[in-house]
This record gives structure tokens, C-alpha cells and sequence, in this order.
């Protein structure tokens, strides 16, 4: 009897064995299948969509709109037009295909006014709108502004080489001032810098590849960068004493 009892015993502990394993697996299958779960269909959230930077003609400047963030009712952003870099704050709005914002800068600067401006669903590439200063004496401004990607890329422009590598001395000791100038600041411009002064910010604005986008880039500056900075600088005051007796 007691052999009996332990072959009985044997069987059901073999079946339950085989019980256990064929459990594993299913479970292990519903693992491996829950990650196939793909969420790169899953649509963003109403105003997500519309950040980013947008760029266009703003009277005689060109303006930059930094829409940096937009949830719920709440919009946050830059404004970056004749060197001058204004947070902004406001509420939007989504309804049948269309946003609708009003921005306000903050007020304590002589250029501050509101922005208004909308974008529809079916081009999300364009912003179109109004700008009304705080100051009544001035005129409105009505702007059609394209979205920007700004994307740091070394390669670009007259001097690409103050981005790439040190410079020597033969790279500059020719050059005019005006040359200098333009180099030194040609490398800011490459980071997407937007100038103060008007006749860089034209020559830069020509420029396919530039795209204004903040007036603080110190944080940004290669070591490359900061050390032909400080080449180029030494070259432009030699050029601006010395005049045409420099590098002849």
C-alpha cells in the first residue's frame, strides 16, 4: 500500500509541475505583448501643437514669437524684436479647428503692448495677428509670422570656421574691421542671437539659416567659440587704431 501511495503521489506532483510551466507561459506572453501597446498615435494635447518659434516681418523689424508653453487655457512665451527679448503671458483657446490667444507683456517697458493672434489647425506653420502698445500715441502693427525651427549648426554662414576650430593669427591679420566685426558676430548669430544694433541685425535677417531666438547665448558658446571671440576682438581694435597701415 505504501508503494501505491507514493506512485499516487509521484503522478500528482509530476501533473502539477506541468500545470505550473504551461501558467508561466501564458504569463509570460501577456508580458511580452503589453509593451506592443503603441502610443505614437496618440494625439498631443490641445496646445502642444503650437510651440515653437515663429518668424516674420514686424513693421521695419522682424519679429520672433517664442510660444515655449500652452496648456489648459494658460500661454506662455517671448516676444524678440529689435533686440529687445519680453516674456508674455495669456490665455488660448481651441474650437472647431481654430486657436485664439491674446498675450500681454509685462507693461514696465516702453515697447510692451498686447499681442493677438490665432492659427488654425489645417496650418499650424502660420500665426497671424495684431500687436497693440500699451502706449496709445503709437500705431498698431498687423504680422504674419511662419514657425521656425532654430537648430545650432556650425556650418553655416561666411566664417564657418570660427565655429569649427581655432583660428590663427594668418585668419585674421588681413581682414578689414568691418570683416572682423561681422565674423565675431556671425558666431553669436549661429545660436540664434538677435542683435541690438540695426545694421547686424539686416545684414543677419538676409540670412536663410537665421532664426532669432534669444539675446542670451553666453551658456551656449562653444570653448572654440569664446576663444576666437576673443581673437577676433583683439584684431578689430588693432584695425580700428591702426586703420589702413593695419595689415598691409
Amino acid at each position: 500500500m505504501r508503494k501505491i501511495f507514493l506512485l499516487l503521489f509521484a503522478v500528482v506532483f509530476l501533473l502539477s509541475c506541468n500545470n505550473d510551466k504551461k501558467d508561466d507561459s501564458k504569463t509570460s506572453e501577456v508580458k511580452s505583448d503589453s509593451p506592443s501597446v503603441s502610443t505614437n498615435n496618440v494625439a498631443p494635447a490641445p496646445g502642444e501643437e503650437i510651440l515653437g518659434s515663429y518668424v516674420g516681418s514686424f513693421g521695419d523689424n522682424k519679429i520672433t514669437l517664442l510660444i515655449t508653453k500652452a496648456s489648459n487655457d494658460s500661454i506662455e512665451g517671448r516676444s524678440i524684436v529689435g533686440g529687445n527679448d519680453r516674456p508674455f503671458k495669456g490665455i488660448f483657446s481651441y474650437h472647431e479647428g481654430i486657436y485664439n490667444a491674446v498675450v500681454k507683456e509685462p507693461g514696465d517697458h516702453k515697447d510692451d503692448g498686447v499681442f493677438t493672434f490665432s492659427m488654425t489647425k489645417a496650418n499650424l506653420n502660420q500665426v497671424t495677428g495684431n500687436w497693440k502698445p500699451n502706449d496709445n500715441k503709437r500705431p498698431a502693427k498687423e504680422y504674419s509670422l511662419q514657425k521656425r525651427k532654430f537648430e545650432y549648426n556650425p556650418n553655416v554662414g561666411n566664417y564657418p570656421q570660427a565655429s569649427l576650430r581655432l583660428l590663427t593669427a594668418k585668419d585674421v591679420e588681413n581682414e578689414m574691421k568691418e570683416d572682423l566685426e561681422f565674423m565675431r558676430n556671425e558666431i553669436f548669430a549661429r545660436h540664434g542671437y538677435c542683435f541690438e544694433r540695426k545694421h547686424l541685425r539686416l545684414e543677419f535677417e538676409n540670412e536663410e539659416w537665421y532664426v532669432p531666438n534669444t539675446i542670451d547665448i553666453k551658456g551656449f558658446l562653444s570653448e572654440i567659440e569664446k576663444k576666437n571671440i576673443a581673437l577676433i576682438k583683439r584684431y578689430e581694435k588693432y584695425a580700428e587704431e591702426y586703420g589702413d597701415e593695419y595689415g598691409r
